[in-house]
């Protein structure tokens, strides 16, 4: 049965800081727009507080969860247990989006890894905090982390990161507006 959690205490939080995978899911207000969900990784993810997570959001080939955030604030982050015990956990929530260059940015990225292509820090202040069984979860080993997204982060450089986010990241599937640029604000 599952578990509904007033707050991420110290079990929590340890759990959560192994799971070397989570999933970000996010939606626009329009009935016909399109729902995101995104696996993230690379030791991104931080409990900040009881009722606060946030993760290192970098480069890629769209901004659907900066997009939605920006629009409506609502998101789920699930993690699942590969390994261990069978378990689900889902923080609901309200999200925030920090942008490369903005006051909160500069104050939040020190707490994650210094990752080439980091476009944004994205702060979640928890809602409701529940857990379930996670029973047909597969049991997986993890081989390594992947290094491709960091290795093409490298190759273009700032510039060539800044270029392909004014081309790429400016705007959502639906059209929302998503990245707003290297010297974002707050």
């Amino acid at each position: 049965m599952g578990k509904v959690f007033e707050r991420i205490d110290d079990e929590l939080r340890a759990w959560v800081e192994a799971q070397p995978l989570f999933f970000v899911a996010t939606a626009p207000l329009a009935a016909d727009g399109l729902v995101n969900c995104s696996p993230r990784g690379l030791d991104s993810l931080r409990v900040l507080g009881e009722q606060e997570i946030a993760w290192l959001d970098l480069t890629g080939s769209g901004a659907e969860t900066i997009a939605h955030l920006k629009e409506n604030g609502r998101i789920v982050v699930m993690l699942c247990a590969f390994e261990g015990l069978p378990r689900i956990v889902r923080f609901h929530g309200r999200g925030e989006v920090h942008e490369l260059g903005s006051p909160d940015y500069e104050a939040l990225a020190p707490q994650f890894p210094d990752l080439p292509g980091a476009r944004a820090v994205i702060r979640v202040r928890v809602a409701r905090i529940g857990d379930s069984c996670g029973y047909a979860v597969p049991r997986m080993d993890l081989v390594e982390p992947r290094d491709v997204l960091e290795r093409w982060a490298e190759q273009r450089g700032p510039e060539g990161l800044e270029a392909y986010r004014q081309e790429r990241n400016m705007r959502s599937l639906d059209g929302l507006p998503a990245w707003s640029g290297e010297e974002a604000a707050d």
